[in-house]
């Protein structure tokens, strides 16, 4: 996927034309001329990404440069301890796990990781599990428990790993069981949507207390291409697929499937880590608070309650 999208292409002529008066011999003269510009582009951004389509918002949240779990827990958290393997069979580098602290308390972090040059998301799967990543996320939710550490996780992958081998590990099971484990939990527990929330291999790891989503980012049971394959026999009907069935965060929260939007920088979280970062620090930060007094009994009771009043028709 190219760094530049279609849609932002007039933005980057704007802003690579102000750069260039900026490095002309004499800056000052076309200061006019300058500003001008700088007024024009600031309107057409706002233009821009005040409208963004549920197409549009896939890019966005696929984005090569879109700041990771590894990204954002090195901005959130302090004394990061990543922990390894499922005790089984493997360590599985598509889903990090550990414990850290976030705004003076420890807690618990699960999310999958894409990884950001060829080698490394060959590494990491492109951030689609096997089960052992599953087992592992499991793991250290259970060690929270044990310890009364909030959980807090971060989804960003396409999917589980589609794979024979994944299947002949138990993909389908691994899934089930960390969602069940998940609504059982008697600590607290945030979800967070940081870039692509895709099928069963996002909602393992996102049956929490409280499910956010960033402005910028999909949830839905298949991807864009995968439905126009099904409905039309043909992915590159995408564009009209994300039309139709709308993975955007403003119509998650619409249809109650997640609980907040956490907003981003103009022009998407790629734009300013540490903004984007800052903005999900005080959203974690706000539904932990609110989290904190409920007893671990009020918490399995909501949790349950909440999903599965989801989908019910009334």
């Amino acid at each position: 996927m190219p760094d530049e999208l279609e849609f932002e292409k007039p933005l980057l002529e704007l802003e690579n034309r102000i750069a260039e008066l900026r490095a002309s011999e004499d800056p000052l003269a076309a200061r006019d001329e300058i500003a001008k510009l700088e007024e024009r582009l600031a309107r057409q951004r706002q233009r821009v990404y005040s409208s963004l389509t549920a197409w549009q918002r896939t890019q966005i949240a696929r984005h090569p440069k879109r700041p990771h779990t590894l990204d954002l827990v090195e901005l959130l958290l302090e004394d990061w301890v990543e922990l390894h393997g499922d005790r089984g069979r493997a360590d599985d580098e598509a889903v990090v796990a550990g414990l850290g602290r976030f705004e003076g308390r420890t807690v618990a972090l699960i999310g999958h990781q894409k990884g950001r040059d060829l080698k490394e998301r060959q590494l990491r799967n492109f951030g689609m599990a096997y089960p052992e990543g599953y087992r592992k996320a499991m793991r250290v939710m259970e060690l929270a428990e044990r310890h009364r550490f909030p959980v807090i996780t971060l989804v960003d992958t396409p999917g589980a790993y589609p794979g024979v081998a994944a299947e002949q590990h138990g993909q389908g099971g691994a899934i089930a069981r960390s969602q069940a484990l998940m609504a059982r939990l008697g600590v607290p527990t945030v979800a967070c949507i940081i870039g692509e929330g895709g099928s069963g291999g996002a909602i393992a790891i996102a049956l929490a207390d409280r499910v956010l989503m960033q402005e910028n980012a999909i949830y839905s049971v298949i991807s864009p291409e995968g439905c126009a394959a099904i409905l039309w026999r043909d992915a590159g009907q995408a564009r009209k697929a994300a039309a139709a069935f709308k993975p955007d965060a403003r119509h998650c929260l619409e249809l109650g499937v997640v609980d907040g939007i956490v907003f981003e920088p103009d022009g998407g979280a790629q734009e300013d880590y540490d903004e984007a970062a800052h903005l999900l620090a005080d959203s974690l930060q706000e539904q932990l608070a609110q989290l904190e007094s409920t007893s671990s009994q009020d918490l399995r009771r909501r949790r349950r309650d909440k999903f599965r009043a989801m989908g019910v028709y009334a």
